[in-house]
């Protein structure tokens, strides 16, 4: 197989003049790319989070245990995690329009279905998370296509404030719809939140066939934009169509390269380090996403309405840290720093901030528990530069599955995180150990990128 092109070396040769002047002359349909992006990751995040919004009023309604929800909080990670290789590869093969655009309109499909759990008691629990599970399945392409197409879209110099903002939309999920989740269930019923947010993404998978093609077949993009973030290292070929003599010859052998890349993948101590780092990351994310509204009304004595408005000011912070640091680290490479430093220093510093969490167990002030949580959050977001490294480091060929074995790492903490949780809450009485976990996490994630993760820069096939 052909080595690929160093990540700072130029894809497509450009004069300096043209060059230098790109980012005035070039175009930014990139940029609405983007928004798409991180309008779709929105949605996501707030799918995933119906559950912990709605969690309090079902356990009362449909007689629920804490054990019991936690069983349901992690059900979505249980598919997520299962499907992420296939999804990658789904993404490899049929590219990043087709699949993803399908995968929005299934999983809003299937989160409207949950407002229906009611009308089925007594089998409430077993088809919640079959439905949970299915939300799961759908989603797996989502963040290893951000990452494509982010890749395909971005220079490498524009790519960690890209990657940044596209998962900081999982942090304004939390800003602009916990307030209306909140409220949503305290004045029609849990019901509404699911019908509501799975309708809105009905929508959105519409107006994704509008937007997202890929660079080089998108009918509104200038030459001029395409040769600007050709030069600056953006894979634009990424889904151009193979030859039809090569599909078949690949399609003979999907199954053996697939294993053998991911064995590879595996075994580089970057990689490797990146998706260890990535498990610890989105510990702290699915506390957020779950049992952090349960436990401002359980621990913290809040009402529904009061813990939905709250959660979003953790998860304000959480965006703010994480459109900061994506942008902190491009500055750090344009200024002349190496990519490997200028992607580490905001990763170490916001995940030591998070470990800042366990100080909740010591404080009794609401206000004051909110601050330190809001700020454990800001360290996360400033910190969850991931998908950034991985669009900086993923072999062109394979950066679908790349994306999926990455992201199959943070579907494993997505099961084990409500499950451990759950079970401590159940066992204590309280969340005591539960911070302590998620505190320890993060110290966990600071490990991975200080001692296993080496340099950051493009991977060649050859390489693995």
């Amino acid at each position: 197989m052909p080595a690929l092109d160093r990540q700072d070396e130029p894809v497509t040769p450009a004069p300096a003049a043209a060059t230098s002047a790109a980012p005035r002359t070039a175009g930014r349909l990139r940029y609405l790319i983007l928004a798409m992006l991180f309008t779709v990751t929105t949605i996501n995040y707030a799918d995933r989070s119906t559950l912990s919004i709605a969690g309090d009023s079902m356990q009362k309604d449909l007689h629920i245990s804490s054990g019991e929800l936690g069983v349901l909080f992690s059900a979505f990670s249980w598919s997520y995690l299962i499907a992420q290789i296939p999804g990658g590869w789904l993404l490899d093969r049929y590219g990043s329009k087709k699949v993803y655009g399908a995968a929005i309109f299934l999983w809003s499909v299937f989160t409207m279905a949950q407002g229906a759990i009611g009308f089925f008691a007594g089998a409430a629990v077993v088809l919640l998370f079959i439905l949970r599970f299915v939300v799961g399945l759908a989603e797996a392409p989502s963040f290893p296509g951000n990452s494509r197409i982010v890749a395909a879209w971005f220079p490498t110099k524009e790519r960690g404030l890209a990657a940044a903002l596209f998962n900081s939309a999982q942090y304004f999920a939390t800003v602009a719809f916990a307030p209306l989740m909140g409220w949503l269930v305290v004045t029609m019923g849990w019901e509404h939140v699911f019908t509501v947010i799975g309708g809105l993404g009905v929508v959105l998978a519409l107006v994704w066939t509008r937007v997202i093609h890929p660079p080089r077949s998108h009918p509104r993009l200038k030459p001029t934009e395409l040769e600007h973030i050709a030069a600056g290292g953006a894979v634009v070929d990424m889904d151009a169509p193979t030859p039809r003599q090569a599909t078949r010859a690949e399609a003979a052998t999907t199954g053996r390269q697939n294993l053998a890349h991911i064995k590879a993948m595996l075994r580089n101590r970057t990689m490797f380090g990146v998706f260890v780092g990535q498990y610890f990351i989105n510990t702290i994310t699915w506390f957020f996403l779950t049992w952090f509204p349960v436990y401002l009304v359980q621990d913290r004595g809040m009402t529904i309405l009061e813990a939905g408005f709250v959660s979003s000011l953790p998860a304000l912070c959480g965006f703010t840290g994480g459109v900061l640091g994506g942008f902190l680290s491009d500055q750090l490479a344009r200024r002349g720093l190496s990519l490997t430093t200028a992607r580490k220093i905001p990763v170490i510093t916001g995940l030591l901030l998070s470990t800042t969490i366990l100080i909740c167990n010591y404080v009794s002030a609401s206000w004051l528990v909110v601050l330190i949580m809001s700020l454990a959050f800001f360290g996360k977001g400033l910190g969850a530069l991931g998908w950034a490294v991985m669009s900086d480091v993923s072999p062109k060929q394979i950066a679908g599955l790349a994306g999926g074995l990455f992201n199959t790492f943070g579907a494993l903490a997505g099961i084990l995180t409500p499950l451990v949780i759950g079970y401590l809450i159940d066992a204590t009485g309280s969340f005591d150990l539960a911070l302590v976990f998620v505190s320890a996490c993060a110290a966990m994630a600071v490990v991975s990128y200080l001692v296993i993760v080496k340099d950051i820069r493009r991977l060649d096939l050859t390489e693995l």
